[in-house]
């Protein structure tokens, strides 16, 4: 169904209140939980369909909604209003002990009784609502669950305590004690409901904290902005006015309300929220900043570029909160052996009625009756249901915030598994600002136009190193020109026209393709090589007419990184399209234990199938445009953080600070994460292992073992709080993140 479509130009931000109050006048729904938007046209709003009606892609969560707290107030409610009919009907009912019988010898036992009853329908019908839906859903959808043992446990206590009050004649003598008196169990009703409530509260508690980064991450946008007007004048406007190319000014100790470029100033940026990097990062004229991060001691004049839903920050809030909503392959087994344990437990729950009656263990068949509901109330799986989801969320939480973003719970678990890490040298080993830094022109134009012809033909390529020598060319001077048929030969280089004439950039490949001499330089092009640079070789209409190198300084975590990966085992290979002069030089600085150069990236997935079919786990760390096709390949993906808004969330990892220490520290995290989910299911196996049997009374005989239904709601409650407060340690897990 569509929600309604949000009629506003594309570009514009996208404000969510407006976006909210406009969903709750068409669907009736306050507040509307599940609202998505495309990622590339944010201007569709939609909601019960999963992709885009004009592009098809997934549509993505527009604004993650407070879902935990807005489930834990409303259990919050049922809890206290549970609570304050249960104590005073707790102490109606143990009166002998607690006050001495006075309210039987008061009341008489017929009106306290009738107290009871009336103290136990707001707990056992209002508060308990919630669990009796869930339950009779469970049933309905035959996807049985542990409110499916709750139900069926508090609705029997409940159930047969009203009809021993009301129609006590119908009740068969089994059921009766000696004296023909009929128990009832109002008060132990009660409590089951009011302790399932508290420990839902817990539950929900620990949901909510382990969310805090998406609330943090959502409060952190600027709520207003300052326009520059074509005057020179500025302006204050409100987020939702900004249009993609506004020129916003921002003060020192502002946040930037955008993604854009820096237009004028010079201002050390704080990106922390972002990247995790505590050190902030000196931006100037060129720069590329992002929203919410802070202008510490200058003033910028910033180009918006991305705004509203399309910023950086946005996109880590969604992928943040696709990657706690997930399960991954643990919790999948978990529910599985849930979905059989609940079988079981009916069983054994019947079992323990019919065993406890026929065999006379019990004084009585209401007895057995309690014992049966014993064994519902402690198996109840709720254990297995927390195996993962907070230990993920609070995981993928931590991880945010040193800036690695999972996909999800899969790659969560599964990272720690890789034993080869296959990376590329640009933006991965380096800086990723290659820079133009030698230029040989053998041609008759002047150094000026020569550059034109190059930058021109390079402004039509993504590559990082056409970024470089694009820079580079308008640095020196060139005045570039429109190219005609540009072409991208993959692994090889370009090829276009400019002015009427054929330009070539690319590597030795390229040019022997086309049949271009260029030999005579090839001992110059290896000198730079030796250095670490990066040489293309260029012809004007088939005519060799010099070379120009790029060199990218290595990240100074790089070495460290990789020391830190050997250290754990892990396989370092190269695999790169750059000669092999230059790749060995660089490998032979970091230690890198295998080099494959001047590979196309269709030639990088061959060898990565290769390294699989040797019994290698493979990582690949790369530019998630360029080696698309590898990086599908590999077992597991890492986007370095380059074309972030592209390719977020399409990767197994996305690295917002796109470094190697952050590959180690990323395995770091999944590791602890794995160590505490496998604690977690090995205790809610051992817990069910244990307890049934005691609550089904077969201890009962030999040691005098037993179990009620409070004990054992109360044994339940404890096991998921030892699972959740397990989970809770990464929270308070320190990772090496020394950047």
């Amino acid at each position: 169904m569509e929600v309604d479509k949000i009629k506003h130009d594309p570009s514009s931000y996208v404000d969510h209140d407006k976006i909210l109050h406009r969903a709750k006048i068409s669907t009736g729904v306050s507040p509307p939980l599940a609202i998505d938007v495309c990622p590339l046209h944010p201007e569709v709003i939609m909601q019960g369909l999963t992709n885009c009606p004009k592009c098809t892609a997934t549509l993505t969560p527009l604004i993650i909604h407070d879902d935990e707290s807005l489930a834990l107030k409303y259990m919050l409610r049922k809890f206290f209003l549970a609570a304050f009919f249960t104590v005073p009907l707790f102490i109606i009912s143990m009166e002998d002990s607690l006050v001495g019988g006075a309210i039987s010898s008061t009341l008489g036992p017929i009106w306290k009784n009738s107290l009871e009853f009336l103290l136990a329908i707001p707990v056992c019908i209002l508060a308990a609502w919630p669990l009796y839906t869930r339950a009779i859903d469970s049933f309905l959808r035959k996807n049985l669950n542990m409110y499916s043992l709750v139900g069926l446990g508090v609705s029997t206590l409940y159930l047969f305590s009203v009809m021993a009050l009301l129609f006590p004649n119908i009740i068969p003598s089994a059921f009766r004690g000696d004296d023909g008196h009929v128990d009832l169990y109002f008060s132990v009703s009660a409590v089951i409901v009011t302790l399932i409530l508290l420990e839902q509260v817990l539950e929900l508690k620990a949901r909510n904290q382990s969310s805090n980064t998406i609330k943090q991450l959502q409060g952190m946008y600027a709520k207003t902005a300052r326009r520059v007007k074509p005057d020179s004048t500025d302006e204050d406007i409100h987020l939702s006015d900004i249009k993609i190319g506004d020129i916003l000014k921002v003060r020192p100790s502002e946040r930037i309300p955008v993604d854009g470029v820096v237009r004028v100033g010079r201002s050390p940026v704080d990106e922390s929220m972002i990247t995790g990097r505590p050190i902030p990062v000196e931006k100037s004229k060129g720069d590329r900043v992002a929203a919410a991060t802070i202008s510490t001691t200058g003033s910028l004049l910033v180009k918006a570029e991305k705004i509203g839903a399309t910023t950086l920050l946005s996109h880590m809030t969604l992928m943040l909160a696709q990657a706690q909503k997930s399960k991954g392959p643990t919790q999948k087994l978990a529910d599985q052996i849930a979905g059989v344990l609940i079988f079981t437990v009916i069983f054994i729950a019947l079992l323990t009625f019919a065993l406890a009656s026929f065999l006379s263990l019990t004084p009585n068949m209401a007895d057995a009756l309690v014992n049966a509901v014993a064994v519902l109330i402690i198996a109840g799986p709720s254990a297995l249901y927390l195996v993962t989801p907070i230990s993920v969320r609070t995981a993928t939480s931590k991880a945010s915030q040193h800036g690695i973003l999972y996909k999800n719970a899969t790659s969560l678990e599964t990272f720690k598994k890789f034993t080869t890490l296959v990376v590329d040298i640009t933006g991965t080993l380096t800086e990723g600002k290659p820079k133009l830094v030698t230029v040989l022109n053998l041609s008759n134009y002047s150094d000026q136009e020569f550059l034109k012809y190059i930058g021109s033909i390079e402004k039509g390529c993504e590559h990082p190193l056409a970024k470089a020598i694009l820079a580079g060319s308008l640095e020196r001077g060139a005045v570039l020109s429109p190219v005609q048929r540009f072409i991208s030969l993959s692994g090889k280089g370009v090829k276009g026209y400019v002015d009427n004439t054929e330009i070539l950039i690319g590597n030795a490949a390229l040019m022997n393709d086309f049949g271009v001499d260029f030999h005579n330089y090839l001992h110059e092009a290896e000198k730079l090589r030796a250095r670490g640079q990066t040489v293309m070789f260029t012809a004007f209409n088939n005519i060799f007419s010099g070379f120009i190198s790029v060199a990218d300084s290595i990240k100074e975590t790089t070495q460290e990184a990789i020391d830190t990966l050997h250290e754990e085992g892990v396989k370092i290979i190269m695999l790169t399209g750059d000669s092999l002069t230059t790749a060995t030089a660089i490998a032979s600085r970091l230690n890198i234990d295998q080099v494959i150069a001047e590979i196309s990236p269709q030639e990088k997935a061959r060898q990565i199938k290769e390294i699989q079919n040797q019994g290698g786990v493979v990582a690949m760390a790369a530019n998630a445009i360029i080696d698309g096709d590898a990086l599908a390949t590999a077992d597991v993906s890492i986007d370095m953080g380059t074309d972030r808004h592209i390719a977020m969330g399409i990767n197994d990892v996305t690295l917002v600070k796109g470094d190697l220490k952050r590959i180690a520290l990323a395995r770091e995290i999944s590791n602890s994460t794995g160590h505490i989910i496998q604690q977690n299911i090995i205790f809610a196996c051992l817990y069910n292992i244990i307890s049934v049997p005691i609550a089904a009374g077969v201890l009962f005989q030999s040691f005098e073992l037993y179990m009620g239904p409070m004990t054992a709601v109360i044994a339940s409650g404890l096991s998921s709080l030892a699972i959740i407060a397990n989970s809770l340690r990464l929270k308070m897990m320190s990772f090496d993140d020394t950047l």
